[in-house]
C-alpha cells in the first residue's frame, strides 16, 4: 500500500495541477479528481484494519484541502468543483476520526469560499443521494457539520431556506440513527452534528427580530422535538440522556413547556406558526408528538433533565390531576411512547409511572363531558398500547403498574363512553387473556352499576326501575357474549387458543342470568324467551358438543388429557351451570 501512496500522490497532483488550469472546461478534471478519490476510498473500506489505505485518504484528503485553500485559485474553478466534491469527500467521514476532520474542513473551505445558498442546495443534495449504500453516519457527519455552518452564512430569507433544510436533515437521522448500537462511536458523532445544527438554528434566531424569528424559533421546537424522539428510539437510556439534556435546554429558548408538549398544544401552536402548509411540512417531521410525549416522561425519570428545561414537574402532574381534558389530552399523548417497538422498555415503564402519578388520589371526573369525543380515538389508541405493555413486558412489577394504568383510564371516561370504549377493545383484540380480562372488567363495572341502581333502598330501587339509566345493563352485553361463544366468523370457539376468553364470557352471562332473573328484571334482554332459546342452542349446546368431543379424544393420552383437564375443567363448571340457568328460566316461562 506504501507503493501505492507514492504512485498515487503523483497522479492526484497532476489531476489538481489541470484542474488548476482549466478554467474555462474544468468538467473533465473535476470528473478524473472524483474518480481517483472513489478509488482512494474503496481502498480504505475494504480492509478497514490496513493503516497504509487510511494513511492514503488521509493524505489525499489534506492534499486537496490544501488545494481549495490556495488563495491563488480562481473563482470559477473553486465553484465547479463545489458541486462534485462535497459529496465525494464525505465518504471519507467513516474511515477515521481524521479523515472525518478533513473532510469537515474542505466543507467548511467551500461555505467560505463560495455563496451561502449555493451551498446549501449542494449539502442538501448530497445528504439525500440515490445510493442508499453511502448514506452512513461518517458519510452524513461532515454533511450535517456543513449545514450547521452554512445556515449561520445565510444573509437573508433564513427561516425559508432552514425550512426547506430540516425536513431533509431529519430524514437521514432517523434512517441512520435506528441502524446504530449505543456502544457504536457513530451514535455520539451523529448527535454531535445534529446538536449543532440547533445550536446554529438558535444563533440565526438571536440575529432575527420579528415574524421571522418567531417562525424558526417554532421550526427550532419542531426540530428539538423530532430529535428528542430520534435520540430516544432503540437506545439505551444512559447513551441517549446526555443528549436529552441538551435538548431540554432549548425548552426556554423555543417557548416549549411541559405541560403544552404533554397535552400536545404547544405542538400544535408551533406547528401552525411555521406556516400555512403545515399538514405536508409536518409529515416529514413524524416523530415530533413522540419527542413531545418523551420530553415529559425525560423529565419524570431525571431531576437532571427538569432542571436543564427550567420546568416544574410537580406543577404539571398536579395540574393533568386536576384538570381532566388536560389529563385526557395528556394520556391521548403517550400512545406516542407506550405503542412503538422502537422505544426501549425503560421509557415505557417510566411512561406508566407518569400515568399512575396524574390519576393517583381523589382525582375529578365528570360523566357528562361534552368534550370527550374529541379525545376518544387517542386514548383508545392509548388504551390499545397499554394492553401491549400488559401482555409483553417481562417485568412483572410493570405489567402489574400497567394494568392498574389501564383501570384508572378507563374510570376515568365517562360512564356513558366506557361501555363502546370496552367493546371495541374487545373486538380489536386477537389475545384470548387479553379479552378474558376485557370481559372481566365489563362485568367488574356492571357489578358496580347494579349494587348502586339494584340495592336495598327500596324507594331507590323503585325509582330506578321506572327510570333506568342504566349504560351497561343493555342489550349489548349479550352482544359481546356471543361474539366470543359464537364467534362472528362461524362454528364455535377454538380449544385451548380460546378458553380464557371463553371462561370469562360464560361467567359473565352466569352472572348477567342470577343478576337479572334474582332482581327480576331484563334490562340485558338476557332472560326473554327468545334470547334464553337462542342461547341455548347457539351458544351452549354446540360449545358442551365440543368440549365433550376433546374430552373424550383426550381421554386415552394422560400427558394430554392432563392439560386438557387443566383448560377445560373450570370451562364446564361454569358452561354445565348456564345450562341449567337456562333450562330453569326456560321452565318458568312455559309454566
Amino acid at each position: 500500500m506504501a507503493d501505492h501512496l507514492q504512485q498515487s500522490s503523483p497522479l492526484l497532483q497532476e489531476i489538481l495541477n489541470s484542474l488548476s488550469n482549466s478554467v474555462d472546461q474544468p468538467q473533465s478534471s473535476v470528473s478524473e479528481l472524483t474518480s481517483f478519490l472513489d478509488s482512494v476510498l474503496d481502498a480504505a473500506l475494504s480492509d478497514p484494519d490496513n493503516e497504509d489505505a487510511e494513511t492514503n485518504a488521509f493524505l489525499a484528503l489534506t492534499e486537496v484541502h490544501n488545494f481549495i485553500s490556495s488563495p491563488s485559485l480562481d473563482q470559477a474553478i473553486i465553484d465547479s468543483i463545489s458541486f462534485e466534491l462535497p459529496m465525494a469527500v464525505s465518504k471519507f467521514g467513516g474511515v477515521s476520526e481524521r479523515c472525518l476532520e478533513v473532510a469537515e474542513s474542505i466543507i467548511d473551505g467551500f461555505i467560505s469560499l463560495c455563496s451561502p445558498r449555493d451551498m446549501l442546495s449542494i449539502l442538501c443534495e448530497a445528504l439525500a443521494p440515490p445510493i442508499e449504500t453511502i448514506r452512513d453516519s461518517g458519510y452524513v457527519a461532515p454533511l450535517l457539520n456543513g449545514l450547521s455552518k452554512v445556515f449561520l452564512s445565510l444573509q437573508r430569507r433564513h427561516f425559508e431556506q432552514v425550512k426547506v433544510a430540516v425536513p431533509i436533515i431529519v430524514k437521514v437521522l432517523k434512517a441512520r440513527s435506528l441502524e446504530l448500537e449505543d456502544e457504536d462511536p457513530e451514535f455520539k458523532t451523529l448527535f454531535d452534528r445534529a446538536m449543532s445544527v440547533a445550536n446554529s438554528i438558535r444563533a440565526v434566531c438571536v440575529k432575527l427580530e420579528g415574524g421571522a424569528n418567531d417562525k424558526l424559533r417554532a421550526l427550532l421546537g419542531l426540530y428539538v422535538l423530532q430529535i428528542m424522539a430520534l435520540v430516544s428510539m432503540n437506545h439505551k437510556v444512559s447513551s441517549s440522556q446526555p443528549f436529552v439534556l441538551q435538548l431540554s435546554s432549548f425548552f426556554p429558548f423555543c417557548g416549549l413547556t411541559y405541560l403544552g408538549v404533554v397535552t400536545g398544544s404547544v405542538v400544535d401552536i408551533i406547528s401552525r406558526t411555521v406556516g400555512e402548509d403545515e399538514d405536508d411540512y409536518m409529515s416529514n417531521l413524524s416523530d415530533v408528538k413522540h419527542g413531545a410525549s418523551l420530553s415529559v416522561i425525560w423529565g419524570h425519570a431525571s431531576d437532571e433533565v427538569v432542571r436543564a428545561a427550567e420546568e416544574d414537574l410537580a406543577s404539571v402532574r398536579d395540574e393533568l390531576k386536576n384538570n381532566q381534558t388536560k389529563r385526557w389530552q395528556a394520556v391521548g399523548m403517550l400512545k406516542h411512547i407506550l405503542a412503538p417497538v422502537t422505544l426501549p422498555w425503560e421509557l415505557k415503564k417510566h411512561a406508566i409511572n407518569f400515568l399512575l402519578c396524574v390519576t393517583d388520589g381523589n382525582i375529578p371526573h365528570y360523566d357528562e363531558h361534552d368534550c370527550f369525543s374529541s379525545y376518544m380515538s387517542s386514548i383508545f389508541a392509548t388504551l390499545q398500547a397499554v394492553q401491549m405493555v400488559i401482555i409483553y413486558a417481562s417485568d412483572t412489577v410493570l405489567r402489574k403498574n400497567a394494568f392498574e394504568a389501564f383501570k384508572r383510564i378507563l374510570a376515568d371516561i365517562p360512564t356513558s363512553q366506557r361501555f363502546d370504549i370496552l367493546k371495541a377493545l374487545i373486538t380489536k383484540s386477537d389475545s384470548s387473556s387479553m379479552i378474558a380480562i376485557l370481559l372481566d372488567i365489563v362485568k367488574g363495572e356492571m357489578h358496580k352499576e347494579s349494587r348502586h341502581s339494584l340495592g336495598n333502598d327500596e324507594v331507590l330501587q323503585a325509582e330506578y326501575k321506572s327510570h333506568p339509566h342504566t349504560v351497561l345493563w343493555t342489550p349489548n352485553v349479550l352482544a359481546l357474549v356471543e361474539m366470543i361463544l359464537r364467534p362472528p366468523e362461524g362454528g364455535p370457539p377454538s380449544f385451548p387458543e380460546d378458553s380464557d376468553a371463553v371462561l370469562s364470557a360464560l361467567n359473565l352471562y352466569r352472572f348477567v342470568l342470577i343478576t337479572e332473573s334474582t332482581g327480576k328484571t331484563n334490562y340485558t334482554g338476557a332472560v326473554s324467551r327468545s334470547n334464553l332459546q337462542r342461547a341455548y342452542n347457539e351458544w351452549l349446546l354446540p360449545l358442551r358438543t365440543v368440549v365433550t368431543a376433546i374430552t373424550a379424544e383426550n381421554k386415552n393420552d394422560c400427558d394430554i388429557s392432563l392439560d386438557a383437564f387443566c383448560i377445560l375443567n373450570p370451562i364446564e363448571l361454569v358452561l354445565y351451570r348456564c345450562v341449567e340457568l337456562v333450562e330453569d328460566q326456560l321452565k318458568q316461562h312455559s309454566a
